[in-house]
């Protein structure tokens, strides 16, 4: 059963390497959305699941184990995030990379937790998925509202040890790659399936927003993508399943969104269970919304 949710922007520039000599201080846009990022990785943990699966867009529907890595090497970024050779699309990547800052996957002497909790995830190493995102050359000054909600101050995601860490890793993890283009049913079918793999499931969904901007001109307004990124955000600060579970795959080319498969599968694996969101960030640093949110399950009366 799923009892926390979380959605989170897979842009490779939130892993420090990929800025380059800005990583010791990134723009405050971004820093914005990889404190929310840390912030909703870390209620995920909070939850207590048996489980985490990390589900993010791809070339084909794919399961990874805890241990599968994956790099920044097709972004012309020499880094590798895991301790093998990197197999994870980028969103799996990023989304590895969160993970490990929040101490639940370590770089080194990371074990298949799976087996020792008694789930069937089976470790699997296909080929390296072709990707088709791009690094922005700079960042844009965009309008972007970010939401500010209740909740302690995030830092960075970074390294961590000690209790801290040793108290995390003993949650299993699995990587879930899906097919940006699936379909919406297909989705909803693996949502409902990865929820039921464990009395405790949490599920972290990979994807970006609307992109469309970034790909003609930043500067100029969009206000179809505008729509739909505020309807999105709309449906994950209310924790919304069904109204995300109608979201229509054929805008995925037209407005250049990335994320829409992977809302969807958290939206099936939300099916008969109440829940409430809160949405911690909406910035679009680079003309590519990046949206982050937190979703709890509702206390029983």
């Amino acid at each position: 059963m799923l009892i926390a949710g979380a959605v989170c922007p897979h842009p490779p520039l939130l892993i420090p390497a990929a800025l380059g000599s800005a990583a010791a201080d990134p723009p405050a846009k971004l820093r914005k959305v990889a404190d929310a990022a840390a912030q909703a990785v870390s209620a995920l943990a909070g939850a207590r699941p048996d489980v985490i699966v990390v589900v993010g867009g791809g070339a084909a529907e794919r399961e990874y184990g805890a241990e599968a890595s994956g790099g920044l090497h097709a972004f012309g970024v020499g880094v590798t995030v895991g301790p093998g050779e990197p197999v994870l699309p980028l969103s799996l990547t990023v989304g590895r990379w969160l993970l490990e800052g929040a101490g639940i996957l370590a770089h080194e002497d990371v074990p298949d937790l799976a087996d020792e909790a008694g789930l069937a995830f089976p470790a699997e190493a296909p080929d390296v998925p072709d990707e088709a995102a791009d690094l922005p050359a700079e960042a844009v000054s965009l309008p972007a509202e970010a939401v500010s909600l209740p909740g302690e101050a995030v830092s960075l995601p970074g390294a961590v040890t000690g209790d801290r860490q040793a108290g995390r890793r003993n949650i299993a993890v699995v990587f879930q790659e899906v097919a940006r283009n699936a379909a919406a049913g297909a989705c909803l079918k693996l949502g409902r399936i990865l929820a039921d793999r464990a009395p405790r499931v949490a599920l972290l969904a990979m994807g970006d927003a609307c992109a469309r901007p970034a790909r003609e001109d930043p500067d100029v307004p969009d206000p179809a993508a505008q729509d739909y990124d505020q309807e999105v955000a709309e449906a994950l600060a209310a924790a919304d399943a069904r109204w995300l579970a109608r979201l229509d795959p054929a805008l995925d080319d037209e407005l250049v969104v990335a994320g829409r498969a992977a809302w969807q599968v958290l939206a099936g694996a939300a099916r008969g269970v109440r829940m409430r969101g809160r949405l911690l960030c909406m910035s679009a640093p680079f003309g590519v919304t990046y949206l982050v949110a937190s979703w709890e399950q509702c206390p029983t009366d």
